[in-house]
């Protein structure tokens, strides 16, 4: 992410005006999908960065916070191994508890609990007696009447005693919702597994772990995860945030940021290795954005995910060096970039082609062996890696980069790559972005921006004038400052620029895509969300009216409307799978306005059209009180040749009409 924008001079192309009316562009007249041009069948998708707490605590469904014990002051300040988790003692039980690093799972994951039961109390009061404690989550755990909860931890013996566990789900008054019992018998780290059923529904309930048995023990990556997410997935997604994503139909996902890849200085980097695997063997680490990342959604569950929803994965690796605003430095104006040493590059070129490998070589290679040992023999058909991120252009950059570039276009020449351009739209960086695009030819360009509204309208026309002849673009990140109807308009005025130059725009995304209620870090973003329920902006609708409205071929000569009037944008595509065609049409005003449109060169039209209108005041907004105070409307529509739409006031339409 950019922490400021800057002002870009606009480019404007011709336009053509007859009778106060203006068509589009000037290409001949279509007839069909061939007669169109040919745009990107990739245009719109998803960008996701564990900001705002979107992963832990968010899409990603682990229920326990800290399950691992590895919570550092490095995190964030106050925090420790023992933040989230409360000993507690029912029954006048009394121990010990300490935390320990010298015989860990795994060299990932050092940390861990050791217990030492002295005594086990009386049951007569309390009902429960023991030596455990409590771990409330991420602002306490959702559980659902008769739902499944998959609970699981390691455990080994440090004495010979065996050690009985009493597992529950509580509620903030101590009542057991759900509970269950395990024997634990081994010297040896092995993990249990216990289900839970609560009785009824909660939305602050807590995971207790209690030894009911004298004996001395160590424990470790404790988890609770509800049967119920996303496709039912182990270690998968929380299913209703991840539909709103599904939702939207994106072609593509790029992950797993943003500045999250290039990190905090170079011991920060977002490294793949670490996030895939069994979870206890993840390496979790400091988040850039001031709180702790398990790893637990990792490449695996990104490219599942992916799969999943049928979208295009997009990774995102650092470029060898670190972002730089490491240290708050882009309080100062930078910079704290640190790139790796030379000699250290040879083996970092190897864990970007051990990724290829990883996601698309066979089960019987070294890497693609390891996909497979995690459920997937399968190619997950990777095409797009993108190297960097809003990086300063620096001589050590640019070093880099061209080797990163090189070898990877040498060894895999059937991957697309994806470089970047700095965090504006304009400026030293993003000039210094483009000199290197051309002089390498890489295929594709990342470019981010965050500005105002008046920005987006005042530069529709932006990518009009770019060379076809050299890099295209992927507009990685973009928003106008604001969840207001008038932010979410803004940007669908911009984007039928987008669709109309789809020849030169590969791919889009908006960003961030999910904020945590009172876990934000970044104030604008697309959708809301606390752990009951989701609140869905209008720059969220926008988006999923245009991605889920994608066509394959751009159509002058079909909307016209009064040139002279700089609130109005519309396009027009064509999806050739199913040969919709589909009108959008954007009013960024207080009045209603009128366009034109004339299908009389599309063969057999099906009047029966469909209709999706977003109107509203401009500075209306949804909040969780008010979630849907601006939705999108649908309705039937009749078609016909030629036809007047009168947009409505600060609005965004969307016509789909079938052809036979």
């Amino acid at each position: 992410m950019n922490k400021k924008s800057s002002n870009h001079k606009i480019r404007f192309s011709r336009v053509i005006v007859l009778c106060g009316f203006c068509f589009l562009a000037t290409t001949s007249v279509a007839q069909t999908a061939r007669d169109g041009k040919k745009i990107s069948s990739d245009l719109f998708g998803l960008f996701f960065e564990d900001i705002n707490y979107a992963a832990d605590g968010g899409l990603y469904a682990e229920m326990v916070q800290n399950r691992s014990f590895e919570y550092s002051p490095q995190d964030h300040g106050g925090w420790n191994s023992y933040s989230y988790w409360e000993y507690i003692s029912p029954g006048f039980s009394y121990g010990r508890l300490s935390v320990e690093t010298n015989d860990p799972i795994h060299l990932n994951n050092p940390h861990y609990m050791v217990f030492e039961v002295e005594n086990v109390g009386n049951v007569r009061f309390t009902g429960i007696a023991g030596v455990g404690f409590k771990n409330p989550g991420f602002d306490g755990m959702v559980v659902k009447a008769n739902d499944n909860y998959n609970f699981s931890m390691f455990v080994r013996h440090l004495n010979n005693e065996s050690i009985s566990f009493h597992i529950s789900l509580q509620n903030p008054n101590g009542d057991i919702l759900a509970e269950s019992n395990i024997s634990s018998t081994s010297n040896d780290w092995k993990k249990y597994k216990a289900s839970l059923i609560p009785s009824e529904s909660c939305d602050s309930a807590s995971l207790v772990v209690l030894a009911t048995t004298k004996g001395k023990f160590a424990l470790d990556v404790v988890s609770l995860f509800p049967e119920k997410t996303f496709k039912n997935r182990p270690n998968g997604l929380r299913a209703d945030l991840a539909q709103v994503l599904a939702d939207m139909k994106p072609n593509f996902i790029r992950f797993p940021g943003g500045c999250l890849v290039h990190g905090d200085g170079l011991g920060n980097m977002y490294r793949w290795k670490n996030t895939i695997g069994p979870i206890e063997q993840r390496k979790g680490q400091r988040n850039i954005w001031n709180y702790h990342q398990t790893g637990g959604l990792g490449y695996f569950e990104y490219f599942q995910f992916c799969e999943d929803i049928g979208a295009i994965p997009v990774p995102v690796l650092p470029a060898a060096v670190s972002c730089q605003n490491s240290g708050g430095t882009w309080r100062v104006g930078g910079t704290g970039q640190k790139a790796l040493p030379m000699e250290e590059m040879q083996e970092y070129i190897q864990e970007v082609l051990d990724l290829i490998e990883w996601a698309n070589g066979p089960a019987t290679s070294t890497w693609g062996a390891k996909r497979a040992a995690a459920g997937h023999p399968e190619s997950f058909k990777l095409e797009y890696v993108g190297i960097g991120n809003e990086d300063k252009m620096t001589p050590e950059f640019q070093e880099r980069f061209k080797i990163i570039y090189e070898t990877v276009k040498t060894e895999h020449p059937e991957i697309t790559m994806i470089g970047t351009v700095g965090p504006f739209h304009s400026g030293e960086d993003f000039e210094k972005g483009w000199e290197l695009a051309n002089d390498l030819n890489i295929p594709v360009i990342d470019e981010h921006y965050y500005t105002d509204p008046d920005w987006f309208i005042a530069n529709q026309h932006r990518y009009d004038s770019y060379d076809r002849t050299k890099s295209k673009v992927y507009l990685g990140e973009y928003a106008s400052w604001g969840n207001k109807l008038r932010n979410a308009i803004a940007e669908a005025y911009y984007m039928t620029g987008l669709e109309r130059n789809g020849d030169i725009v590969q791919m889009a995304s908006y960003a961030p895509l999910l904020a945590k209620k009172g876990f934000t870090q970044w104030t604008t973003d697309l959708i809301f969300f606390d752990n009951v329920s989701i609140c869905l902006t209008p720059n969220y609708y926008v988006q999923l009216m245009f991605s889920a409205n994608q066509g394959d071929y751009y159509f002058d000569n079909v909307i016209s409307k009064n040139e002279k009037d700089t609130t109005l944008a519309a396009s027009c595509v064509m999806d050739s799978k199913t040969n919709d065609i589909i009108l959008k049409m954007v009013n960024f005003s207080d009045k209603p306005k009128i366009m034109k449109v004339n299908l009389s060169n599309f063969k057999n039209i099906v009047p029966e059209a469909k209709l999706t209108v977003l109107t509203g005041d401009a500075d209306a907004e949804n909040t969780f009180k008010n979630p849907n105070n601006i939705i999108p409307e649908k309705r039937d529509f009749k078609a016909s040749r030629k036809f007047e739409y009168n947009t409505p006031v600060m609005s965004l339409t969307v016509i789909r009409i079938k052809s036979k």
